[in-house]
């Protein structure tokens, strides 16, 4: 099994960068560094059923980094939400890959995203209605490091705690680095961990590309039976995969041209 999940992300990303690089405009610093996490979620974990997109046991999941959403978009056209050839209209007008989630154009978003800080408090109302109705479905949300510096991040966790919300499992994507820079320069966050800890959270850690590990922790997770929201910080490259785009911030929204986009894809399949 994690074996063909290798296999997965590696198509994730090369789809990742097939989409932007159409587009001419995209993020993909983000999406790669996210691709290992989504496709152990959608390929794996999550309870959800592609022909039927609303169905109301279905588990949840949030894209809070709405900016990187071509990752999301390649994992529900391989899940078979929508045809895999309607990824090559991403950000064109009237299509339904915009250039964040739209849940009232594309089939499998829960929640439309793109305001950075939200995320975890749209989360939490779901999970929230999930406790007050008796249903069992989970809510996933995937929260980018440099958003934790949002105060409405720990606004929604404390939320989250006070209502215990097991049902909740947010993964922090912590590529240290933002649109304009390392986060620890633009504003320090700190140790991630401890800090949903103090605010109520089971807290782990994990490698966000040892696809084993990434496994391991969900099942930890799963297991759990705490009646706190759970916190899982994922260590992760920017741009991961690629080698002239990992751990270099100018990728955080610049879609490559030819020539890098022919590099990058090679740089995949290769297994750099």
């Amino acid at each position: 099994m994690v074996d063909s999940l290798k296999q997965q992300a590696k198509t994730v990303r090369k789809e990742v960068l097939t989409m932007i690089h159409t587009a001419g405009s995209g993020h993909p610093g983000g999406s790669l560094s996210a691709a290992d996490i989504m496709t152990a979620l959608y390929f794996h974990e999550l309870n959800i059923r592609p022909e039927e997109p609303k169905w109301d046991g279905r588990d949840r999941f949030v894209l809070s980094k709405g900016h990187v959403c071509p990752v999301l978009y390649t994992c529900l056209a391989l899940r078979g939400y929508f045809d895999k050839e309607i990824l090559g209209t991403l950000r064109r007008e009237g299509s339904i890959l915009q250039g964040h989630p739209d849940m009232k154009r594309c089939p499998g978003i829960d929640i439309s995203t793109g305001s950075l800080g939200q995320g975890i408090s749209t989360a939490a109302g779901m999970a929230l209605r999930a406790k007050r109705d008796g249903l069992s479905y989970r809510v996933f949300v995937l929260v980018g490091d440099g958003e934790a510096q949002e105060g409405q991040v720990w606004e929604a966790v404390e939320t989250a705690s006070k209502y215990e919300l097991d049902n909740l499992i947010i993964i922090v994507d912590n590529n240290g680095l933002q649109n304009d820079g390392p986060c620890d320069a633009v504003m320090p966050t700190r140790d991630l961990a401890e800090k949903f800890k103090a605010f109520g959270c089971n807290t782990y850690k994990m490698d966000g590309h040892n696809m084993e590990e990434i496994i391991d922790t969900l099942d930890t997770v799963r297991a759990s039976d705490s009646r706190k929201p759970h916190c899982i910080v994922a260590k992760t490259v920017k741009g991961k995969g690629v080698s002239f785009m990992e751990n270099i911030p100018s990728w955080h929204g610049m879609a490559p041209n030819d020539e890098e986009y022919a590099r990058a894809i090679a740089d995949i399949e290769e297994g750099f």
